[in-house]
């Protein structure tokens, strides 16, 4: 076995690789920029090199810097991750010529199945259904506006060495296919070194299920079941599960043994994934195979018990596996969240800063539940603007799926992080969503449920009168604590009386509380009542409580005169006063945010790629006005209405915060 393993990558997927390495008795070697020299995955691993500057195309995917810390540390073996060079033949040979292991598929099989266009070429000459495309390379955007015609709208155009959703882009008009060739093909090129583009038919209600697949160097070839990534926003995963709520067993075998028999064509030997596009009828089509471990393969590992990475650095050292096919059975279910590093409330666009308080659940394994976080990241830690956003998966695993789902739910409301915007409650609000608790969704589920984007979550009248009995009961420990200080009233205890108006989500609750030793009950005007029991304490940012036996747990920030709370992806300013408070609060005029309706202002912390206008062009509503770059993708922003021009105050190349002006309009 390899004594030592450099991994040529960064963030959560290099953490992953060294605790199974580490698990293995094998030291590790990372690899950092100027931008990760205080990185987790540096302070974990036994070795680290550096590499260069932030940017990825000077330093994580510039082979020969890699090879250079190879050298200096005498690894006999590179781990890729996923992403930067994991997918790219020239490192592999790279690393061939120079006697050092893979830990992936052998170069002929990366080219052949790694590079979109020559897989479903492939595929096809296999007998392998696959959706309809134009699989030649296109020149330039007037070609990509015929071939779409061609084709048919809607169509999707894809990066050839493309993987994560970058590069991707759907097109339901000429104007969108040729902006989105130009876009997809300056993603390709910064993120990958390969901008050739392809444009394929993009089929709408389908479902995105993919096979896990791994092969040794001996002929043996296993599926380890299948994964549901339907949940997707701008083509990139957000929730995963295995197995697939959607599949049954014939189509899961029939699936699984397509996807081998596709691997052993091209002699691929690693964990690799065979990507399907599944329609309402369970009829399946191939639409690429990633060669290399894919970013949701935690949850494959819940429910079959095999650790892909260790079993990939066996592969790659030559052992044989340890299972066949009958031995792979489905346990339980498995779901993951990805958190990224994205503002909801802003369309989702990329947040940095400095993670100022960042607590995942605590992770923990039984027979009955698991709760898992792949991190890349620690408080006090700075989110980068050069890479990709994801910065943990959350993933749960129970007995049944409705199970899982209820150990995210609780696994996401006890996730803190602070400093930055992120995607917890919009992952929450997919959990308690109708269409995921069915299982009965699409790859067009957050298009067709969120159209107007993430606002937040609106509460039940349920879910709305537990919170505020929680906030009653939570407000009188304190009030108690507050009447405890030294020194105010001559020492004499102040009364806390049992009336209150609880004011949140728009509403005003009137309720009554009557504490005891163990608890409160809360009771409201229609004559319910909540029980509410709980440890908490005033200053404790994660309160855990039990209504009428069933547990909450809310996040607890102060805000002048209030609370802020947020559970289930609801994020809600809570006020608990006494009546004649709240009778005075009803007085006071609202603030109301300035109009910056004549402004062009930068959603996210990023770097201005072009201006598409100039001073005094009118412009028409949906034209694209700039393209800011952040984070490894490219965003045009689009006028929001008719207008003209006044002023420009940026150019492209200019680096920009949040909310900078880029142009004014008349």
């Amino acid at each position: 076995m390899f004594k030592k393993i450099l991994i040529a990558n960064r963030g959560e997927i290099a953490c992953r690789v060294i605790k199974s390495a580490r698990k293995m008795g094998i030291q590790t070697v990372a690899v950092y920029s100027d931008a990760d020299r205080n990185a987790l995955h540096v302070k974990m691993a036994d070795e680290a090199v550096h590499i260069g500057p932030p940017p990825a195309n000077q330093s994580y995917i510039v082979i020969d810097k890699i090879m250079d810390a190879i050298r200096q540390t005498g690894a006999e073996a590179v781990h890729p991750g996923y992403g930067f060079l994991s997918e790219n033949m020239k490192f592999a040979e790279a690393l061939e010529k120079e006697g050092v292991v893979f830990v992936g598929p052998p170069s002929p099989a990366i080219e052949a199945m790694g590079d979109k266009i020559t897989s479903k070429k492939l595929a096809q000459e296999a007998n392998v259904s696959t959706v309809p495309g134009y699989m030649g390379l296109i020149e330039d955007a007037d070609e990509a506006v015929k071939i779409s015609g061609e084709i048919g709208y809607p169509v999707m155009i894809k990066a050839s060495a493309g993987g994560g959703g970058k590069g991707m882009r759907i097109a339901w008009n000429d104007e969108e296919a040729r902006d989105g060739f130009q876009s997809s093909k300056n993603e390709a090129a910064n993120s990958f070194g390969d901008d050739r583009i392809f444009i394929e038919k993009f089929v709408t209600q389908p479902r995105h299920i993919e096979i896990q697949v791994l092969a040794d160097k001996h002929g043996n070839c296993v599926y380890l079941h299948e994964r549901e990534c339907s949940i997707q926003r701008r083509n990139q995963k957000v929730i995963e599960e295995a197995p697939s709520p959607f599949l049954d067993e014939a189509t899961r075998k029939a699936m699984g043994e397509q996807a081998c028999a596709l691997a052993k064509a091209v002699g691929y030997t690693s964990a690799g994934t065979v990507e399907f596009i599944v329609d309402g009828d369970k009829n399946f089509y191939f639409l690429e195979m990633n060669t290399r471990l894919q970013v949701e393969h935690p949850v494959t590992e819940l429910i079959t018990g095999v650790d892909l990475v260790e079993q990939m650095i066996r592969v790659a050292d030559g052992e044989k596996l340890p299972f066949t096919q009958k031995d792979l059975k489905i346990n339980g279910w498995a779901i993951e969240s990805r958190l990224y590093a994205e503002d909801p409330y802003r369309n989702f666009l990329p947040s940095i800063g400095r993670l100022t308080r960042y607590r995942p659940p605590v992770e923990a394994a039984t027979s009955t539940g698991v709760v898992r976080n792949d991190t890349g990241v620690y408080e006090g830690g700075e989110i980068s603007m050069y890479y990709d956003p994801m910065i943990a998966k959350l993933c749960t695993w129970a007995p049944t799926r409705g199970e899982a789902i209820e150990g995210m739910r609780v696994a996401l409301d006890t996730f803190e992080v602070e400093g930055i915007g992120h995607n917890l409650p919009f992952c929450s609000a997919v959990m308690d969503h109708p269409k995921f608790v069915s299982g009965d969704m699409t790859t067009a589920f957050i298009a067709e449920e969120f159209p107007d984007g993430f606002n937040g979550v609106t509460l039940s009248e349920g879910q709305l009168r537990r919170v505020a009995a929680c906030a009653a009961a939570m407000n009188r420990v304190a009030e108690i604590r507050r009447t405890r200080i030294t020194g105010r009233l001559g020492n004499h205890e102040r009364h806390v009386g049992d009336d209150w108006v609880v004011v949140l989500q728009g509403e005003e609750i009137a309720v009554k509380v009557a504490a005891d030793r163990d608890g409160a009950t809360v009771h409201f005007a229609d004559g319910v009542a909540h029980r509410v029991t709980s440890d908490w304490t005033p200053g404790q940012s994660l309160a855990r409580l039990e209504v009428d036996g069933e547990p909450v747990v809310l996040k607890v920030d102060k805000i002048p005169a209030g609370q802020r709370i947020r559970t289930r992806g609801a994020d809600l300013k809570v006020y608990v006063r006494t009546p004649r408070q709240a009778e005075l609060a009803r007085l006071m005029p609202e603030k109301l945010p300035p109009d910056t309706s004549k402004f062009l202002l930068c959603p996210m912390p990023g770097l201005i790629v072009k201006i598409s206008v100039e001073e005094g062009q009118e412009v028409q509503e949906g034209q694209a006005l700039a393209t800011v770059e952040a984070m490894k993708m490219e965003n045009i922003l689009r006028a929001e209405k008719k207008g003209v021009v006044k002023k420009i105050n940026a150019a492209a190349g200019a680096s920009l915060k949040v909310d900078d002006v880029i142009m004014e309009f008349e």
